[in-house]
């Protein structure tokens, strides 16, 4: 009888406290009428800022308060001056003129005078990571910036220096001195360790409104978004907007996994963070030497496609394609050429040209590395020693590489259609001049300016090994065509002639 008491007791408490969790829920604030529901059942809540699921291998936020209240010792506001000239008519046209000044209608009209200056100001945020007060934000918050001023979350404030900057990341370094002030740096997270749909917490200064927090989730990795040959960016629906810009992206430790930096206008809010581990080399060399020295191999790449494996009569549906060696580079040093096929990395599998760039980015100056490459449809390893990435592309050595087919006119690349093309006048192949529209080979996606250098995989130097080669080709036959395109690019084209 009394076990039968205390349990009819135990079931009835726990219906109550299942139907009043359902009222506070159902009410809206389900983190807080959890607490509230256990609090009024006589049980403690959760006291951290993250709960367990039953697995235990997934954070769920209850809130978000602990966490922003920690972090926000450690991001600061930033504001800039820089002096800029004013941009004539255009200029006007857009900011205005000054209502009060006199103006000269043929200045305005003929667009010429003396320039005026003035003070353009933007803000941004950063982050300390260390109590000698270095911050990281983004470069274009301060880049040119005449005046620096940063603002701690108690308002304190301090003039700025710039350490570094790194324009192809869009990093930068900056310094404050510290007067003995009691800093609080952001601990640096593992962004490689960051699973896609964990939550995040952003803390920035959009719109002026600083130390403003938002949250949402990592809802991608590695996005390209065409800002710098290094894109690698962190994609999160946790609000990104003007003045977050060099701000921290947290996980729920509160460790920076990111540096906010960009947002797509047209993304209903979707925002992009350069991931930390990216950032981690590049801030340390920043604070050395104040400059970023990266790993050059001296190679024009390209990804591999079905057409090129299927050219090069090779099963591998990934890796990256040699298209220009830089004469007197590591690569062409260490025997290289184009048309290899490179697959891997000191033991690293290349899957992609911009695995192959950031690895030998990092990799540093000096760097001495073994390349797995596919030569002739045989796989051979070559050792390269990496020097330093040049701060602007030497010219190609080899000209810029267009598309083919049949159903079109030639003409050898003299000196003057070798400068239009901006190529080499050495460039081996015949140029493509007109195309027939209704040709198989413009079916195939050749243009004009194209640059035939093989037929068949039969070299293709000049308009005479042309002829002899397209005079080979019966109709009906298949015809496979290498080609190259602007930038350097090849492509295999395949269509019967």
């Amino acid at each position: 009888m009394i076990k039968r008491s205390l349990t009819t007791t135990a079931l009835a408490l726990v219906i109550a406290a299942g139907l009043l969790f359902g009222h506070l829920v159902w009410n809206g604030g389900a983190g807080q009428r959890m607490a509230d529901a256990l609090n009024y059942l006589g049980l403690e809540g959760p006291s951290a800022a993250v709960a367990a699921t039953p697995d235990s291998s997934v954070m769920v936020p209850i809130n978000f308060t602990e966490l922003a209240e920690k972090a926000k010792t450690g991001v600061v506001n930033i504001r800039t001056v820089k002096t800029t000239k004013e941009g004539g008519p255009v200029f006007r046209h857009f900011f205005g003129r000054n209502p009060f000044r006199r103006e000269d209608p043929f200045r305005d009209f003929f667009g010429f005078g003396p320039q005026r200056e003035f003070k353009q100001r933007s803000l941004g945020s950063g982050f300390l990571i260390d109590d000698q007060g270095y911050i990281v934000t983004n470069n274009h918050v301060v880049e040119d910036a005449d005046q620096i001023k940063v603002r701690l979350y108690d308002e304190t404030e301090y003039d700025a220096k710039i350490v570094g900057r790194d324009p192809k990341t869009d990093i930068a370094l900056i310094k404050i001195e510290n007067n003995g002030d009691d800093l609080k740096p952001l601990k640096l997270g593992n962004s490689d360790a960051l699973p896609v749909g964990s939550w995040v917490m952003a803390i920035g200064s959009p719109f002026g409104l600083e130390q403003t927090v938002t949250a949402g989730i990592v809802s991608a990795k590695g996005r390209i978004i065409g800002s710098g040959p290094y894109d690698d960016f962190i994609q999160t629906d946790a609000s990104i907007n003007p003045g977050n810009s060099g701000g921290p992206l947290l996980n729920l430790k509160g460790e920076v996994v990111g540096i906010n930096t960009a947002i797509v206008a047209s993304g209903q809010g979707i925002g992009f963070a350069i991931p930390i581990n990216l950032a981690d080399g590049i801030i340390a060399q920043l604070k050395d030497s104040g400059e970023v020295s990266r790993g050059w191999l001296g190679v024009g790449i390209q990804n591999l496609t079905p057409e090129l494996s299927e050219y090069y009569g090779i099963d591998r549906k990934e890796g990256v394609l040699v298209t220009q060696i830089y004469e007197g580079d590591p690569a062409d040093e260490a025997g290289i050429r184009e048309g290899d096929i490179i697959v891997g990395l000191d033991g690293r599998e290349i899957k992609t040209s911009r695995e192959l760039s950031r690895y030998v980015a990092e990799a540093g100056v000096g760097s001495k590395l073994k390349i797995a490459l596919i030569r002739d449809g045989r796989q051979k390893t070559v050792r390269v020693k990496l020097a330093k990435r040049p701060d602007q592309e030497p010219t190609l050595a080899r000209g810029e590489s267009r598309s083919d087919g049949m159903g079109l006119r030639v003409r050898e690349i003299d000196p003057q259609i070798a400068e239009q093309l901006g190529v080499d006048p050495d460039q081996s192949g015949v140029v493509i001049v007109r195309i027939d529209p209704e040709s198989a080979i413009a079916q195939a996606g050749v243009r004009r300016g194209d640059i035939i250098i093989e037929i068949n995989r039969k070299p293709v130097d000049d308009l005479k090994d042309y002829q002899a080669l397209v005079r080979k080709i019966d109709q009906g036959d298949t015809v496979q065509m290498l080609l190259r395109r602007g930038g350097g690019a090849m492509l295999a084209v395949k269509f019967k002639r």
